[in-house]
């Protein structure tokens, strides 16, 4: 079985390689949903921020769309629900702090 954090990095290392990515966050909220139908599966919440130059020239739908063709497979077996940001890198700041993800 997979753990929370295997299914963490293998979304972010998804996003990173299919999308570009300068900056990948990925946070599993699965704990905040605990008995919700989708929970009870063993699929999970998971709210990722992603930085990338595909995104240029995309309506905030088209990216998103292009976020969820990158993790088809991940959404068809342990992701329950997936909230997102989609940035480009020139409208990115970076939390304080950060590294650069």
């Amino acid at each position: 079985m997979t753990t929370n954090l295997e299914r963490t990095q293998r979304i972010e290392a998804r996003l990173r390689e299919g999308l570009e990515a300068v900056f990948v966050e990925v946070l599993d909220e699965s704990h905040l949903h605990a008995g919700h139908a989708g929970a009870q599966s063993g699929r999970g919440h998971f709210r990722v921020t992603v930085v990338s130059p595909r995104f240029r020239d995309l309506s905030a739908v088209q990216a998103q769309r292009l976020v969820f063709e990158v993790l088809a497979e991940e959404m068809e077996s342990f992701i329950h629900a997936l909230t997102m940001r989609t940035v480009v890198p020139e409208d990115w700041e970076p939390p304080s702090g950060s590294q650069g993800g």
